[in-house]
């Protein structure tokens, strides 16, 4: 079917173009011509016909009269509107002549069309004007070669827009408005509503892309978004569906009555009928169309429902104004008459007999003006013999077309560049019939709608897109109130472990872990839970400039307060790990102030780093939009969420510029943890703790930053989460630095300064020969120190105990050797003496061992056997001192501890057989170094 049509438009237009070509060409060789036919020139000459009154001046009727014909149907109509135009005419005698209609059947047909021009041009009577051309092709043809037959030509059915190019068609006029002159009523009916989105549905016909061509030009000078333009050629569904996804609610279209019906069988299947949708279609469709052009799948019910409000846009075939024209009737009185010629001859009406009725008196008019200024010329030039031609007769009756001005029963008929600016009438189609509510009148521009007559199906006239409402999503309230709620109650604990520490500040405990820094780790704690407030703040509670600085407020907060904490928590880290190991360093004292300074350093890197970030690149709020989603309570609109960020141009070269210096912190607080866990003094040693808090930091925070990156579009989820991960974050970091110091002061507020081996193990690759016992000396490590020593001598003390009770058993047993007792003679007492001296260095200091041993040195022999009266009351720790309890043990003791212990710290051998040998001559002997003493005291 398209193929065969695309042929035949081709062969046409070849036809047209070599037919065109013809008749120009014999325009142009019009007096070769004028001799064949039938006298033409002779005729010419004579141009007397102005000066008589009562000539019979005939027009040239061009329009198909075959009934085979197609639009023949047009020209049936049309004669009797002639006819009863003529005859007005005559009944005014107001003219001076007659007009004589001679009609040439054109068939619409471009050959026999020529055909009929060539006849009435070569044997009819000259005629004075061309009155017809309903075939838009065969008048194109005609009408571009009429200025070289100085003819003009008035049509009153052809509305084919391309008639309208006066450089092409100069002659040609028309009493019926052309297509294109329905589209500055179409964009009045827009404006009206306020319809300022569009689309448009074409079919691939020329009449109908020109129309729309020139639509939209109008269109976009009246500031009116055309959103898509479609065109189809047999299915129109493809194109329908586009036109809905890209939300066109009003909709032009310019297609023929076979196609309507399947444009909308496709609305009705896609639902784009009803109140959200209208659509503007031509209003020159024959009756019940639907019915008769019906070749879908649809039925005439479904048709009807689609159908349903649409409006058509069409001239106005009569005037409604009743007013009596140049006739004398108005438009009802001439259009009973009309109805009643038409009944005589049987014939159909046609849409155009008023335009070809008020044609008759353009040409009469046009006519009586172009004799008067003939005769006027004729009058000046009374002493000459007054001659004019067909070319200047011709230039006179285009200009006084030009000026031609009155009502007629299709209302006022008047051109502009050949165009009639007639009235453009409105219908709506409305319960399966078509209701005018409106016209607009092109002379006036102005458009005039019948009051309450056009009923659209919804409450109110449709929207020309769907109404987007842009909506914020926002933090819920009672979500950002319930973790409003447990920040401040995190805020209230660390106000409770502020006032714990400073009042507890003085107390070894608390001082011994530096109070000033437990102070700036909750004062980071503080600033981490404040910024929660701030990110749970967006545009709905402050203006766009406040959210701005809101988003550089948060982030400052934020980091600085990590910073203060993690600097405060990992520089007390580093003094123990100073302190502890320097090994090769007797005293090594750091103040609060050198820790102070390391954590503003901190800081300070932090500043740098926000500086820069605000100079060169500061936050600012974007908004993000997401896809529309309905709306929830089914109105005819829908909702377009946006979110509010605070980003930047670079804001992943930022971010990971705090990440990395942030990681490199939490790294060396894990390295300074690992260093120290060996370190058994709680108040000093945080490392446990600390690398807790890292590990539970850390993890957080790259769950939370995961989480908040995926649920960027979600901002309850997303705020949740980082709030969530701050409350965790700062609880459980006070939390495991106060509450196990809270925990010793209320249980045993000494333990907790107590260290019952204080052994720093060190690595022994190196100096695996040597042993460091050296600690540091700074004033709390001296107290911890003399603590630790104090508790080694007790526990040595009831060593010593327990060894007693197993000699005195050994003793009994070795009764019954009393051979082995000479050994023990007086001379071997200042031996005993010296161990002794060795066994009580415990109950002293380091400082007082020369004191202890110039004491025993001093003391006579003889004062062993007395009785000191103060030691009767003393314990059994102090008793086995007594001299009693060294003679008894003496006798018995002094031979083992010869053969035995002597020869380990460098007495005599064990294999000398003799007591009375000195030590010093044993090979063995050597000094014994005081670690060894500790050693022996204890045996």
């Amino acid at each position: 079917m398209a193929p065969a049509r695309r042929e035949r438009s081709g062969r046409e237009m070849l036809l047209l173009a070599v037919a065109g070509s013809l008749l120009l060409g014999a325009a142009l060789l019009q007096p070769a011509l004028a001799k064949v036919c039938n006298d033409r020139t002779k005729r010419g000459q004579d141009n007397s016909w102005f000066a008589r009154d009562g000539e019979d001046l005939p027009i040239m009727v061009l329009m198909p009269m075959n009934e085979s014909a197609l639009m023949s149907s047009i020209s049936q109509g049309i004669e009797p509107a002639v006819q009863l135009a003529i005859q007005h005419m005559r009944e005014s005698r107001k003219y001076s002549f007659s007009l004589i209609t001679k009609i040439y059947d054109t068939e619409c047909d471009n050959a026999k069309g020529l055909r009929a021009f060539f006849d009435a041009i070569c044997y009819g009577p000259k005629h004075l004007m061309i009155f017809g051309g309903v075939c838009p092709s065969v008048t194109s043809i005609i009408a571009e070669s009429l200025e070289g037959w100085n003819l003009v030509q008035l049509s009153f059915a052809a509305t084919t827009p391309v008639l309208a190019d006066k450089k092409k068609y100069p002659n040609f006029f028309r009493t019926v408005p052309s297509d294109n002159a329905v589209n500055p009523a179409v964009v009045k009916f827009l404006n009206y509503y306020n319809w300022s989105r569009v689309g448009t549905l074409t079919q691939d016909v020329q009449r109908f892309s020109e129309v729309r061509n020139d639509l939209t030009s109008e269109l976009e000078k009246a500031d009116i978004q055309i959103a898509d333009t479609e065109s189809f050629s047999n299915d129109p569904c493809i194109n329908v569906k586009k036109l809905k996804d890209n939300d066109v609610r009003i909709i032009i279209g310019q297609f023929d009555e076979n196609l309507a019906s399947k444009v909308f069988c496709c609305a009705y299947n896609l639902n784009m009928f009803g109140s959200k949708y209208q659509w503007i279609i031509p209003g020159w469709y024959q009756g019940n169309w639907w019915e008769q052009a019906n070749s879908t799948n649809c039925t005439t019910k479904k048709l009807l429902v689609a159908m349903e409000g649409y409006i058509s846009v069409d001239f106005e075939p009569l005037s409604a104004r009743q007013i009596k024209g140049i006739s004398g009737r108005t438009p009802k009185e001439y259009e009973r008459e009309y109805s009643r010629e038409l009944r005589q001859k049987g014939v159909e009406p046609s849409k155009f007999h008023g335009f070809a009725y008020d044609g008759i008196w353009v040409i009469a008019k046009t006519l009586t003006r172009v004799m008067d200024l003939l005769r006027v010329k004729q009058r000046q030039n009374h002493y000459h013999n007054f001659t004019v031609d067909d070319h200047e007769v011709g230039k006179m009756v285009l200009d006084v077309m030009n000026e031609t001005n009155f009502f007629g029963v299709t209302g006022q008929v008047m051109f502009r560049n050949g165009e009639r600016m007639g009235t453009i009438k409105f219908n709506q189609f409305q319960e399966g019939q078509e209701v005018k509510v409106g016209e607009y009148n092109a002379i006036a521009d102005v458009l005039d709608l019948i009051n309450n007559s056009i009923r659209f199906q919804g409450m109110e006239p449709p929207k020309d897109r769907t109404i987007v409402r842009k909506e914020r999503r926002h933090i819920n309230v009672p979500l950002y109130s319930i973790l409003s709620t447990i920040t401040i109650l995190g805020m209230l604990m660390a106000g409770a472990f502020l006032f714990f520490n400073i009042k507890n500040r003085n107390h070894r405990l608390i001082k011994m872990s530096s109070p000033y820094m437990n102070n700036l780790i909750i004062l980071g704690g503080l600033l981490s839970y404040a910024s929660i407030f701030l990110f749970g703040l967006d545009g709905g509670f402050v203006s766009d400039k406040e959210f701005e600085t809101l988003c550089t407020v948060r982030t400052w907060i934020l980091i600085v307060g990590y910073t203060t904490a993690f600097g405060a928590m990992f520089a007390k880290t580093w003094r123990v790990h100073a302190i502890f190991k320097n090994v090769k360093m007797k005293k090594k004292i750091i103040k609060d102030q050198k820790l102070l300074i390391i954590v503003g350093g901190m800081l300070l890197i932090d500043l740098c780093i926000l500086i820069c970030w605000q100079i060169v690149d500061p936050l600012k709020r974007t908004v993000e939009e997401y896809s529309l989603e309905p709306d929830p309570h089914d109105r005819d609109l829908a909702i377009r969420p946006f979110l509010e960020h605070c980003e930047n141009t670079y804001m992943s070269i930022w971010l990971g510029i705090v990440y990395a210096y942030k990681g490199l912190l939490m790294l060396f607080g894990c390295f300074l943890a690992w260093e120290t866990r060996n370190v058994s003094i709680p108040a000093l040693n945080d490392s446990k703790y600390i690398g807790m808090s890292v590990y539970n930091v850390g993890i957080m925070c790259i769950i939370g930053a995961a989480v908040s990156f995926l649920t960027r579009d979600q901002p309850n989820v997303q705020f949740c989460i980082v709030a969530l991960v701050i409350i965790f974050c700062s609880t459980i970091t006070l939390c495991l630095v106060f509450v196990p110091k809270f925990v010793s002061m209320r249980t045993n507020p000494d333990a907790a300064t107590q260290n019952r081996r204080l052994k720093f193990t060190q690595n022994q690759k190196k100096e695996d020969s040597k042993t460091s016992t050296s600690v540091t000396s700074v004033n709390q490590a001296n107290t911890s120190r003399l603590d630790a020593l104090q508790t080694d001598n007790h526990r040595l003390r009831m060593r010593i105990t327990e060894l007693d009770k197993e000699l005195e058993e050994v003793t009994m047993q070795l009764q019954d050797t009393p051979e082995k007792t000479p050994y023990i003679k007086q001379n071997h007492y200042p031996d005993a003496n010296n161990i002794l001296s060795i066994r009580n260095f415990t109950d002293s200091k380091d400082a007082d061992r020369s004191l202890l041993k110039n004491h025993l040195e001093q003391k006579p022999q003889g004062q062993w056997g007395s009785m000191d009266p103060s030691r009767i009351t003393r314990g059994p720790l102090e008793d086995i001192n007594s001299p009693e309890h060294i003679q008894r043990r003496l006798s018995l003791q002094l031979p083992i501890l010869h053969h035995a212990y002597l020869p380990s710290i460098g007495g005599v051998d064990a294999s000398c057989t003799s007591p009375n040998d000195s030590p010093g001559s044993s090979p063995r002997h050597r000094h014994m170094p005081p670690s060894y003493r500790v050693m022996v005291s204890g045996l």
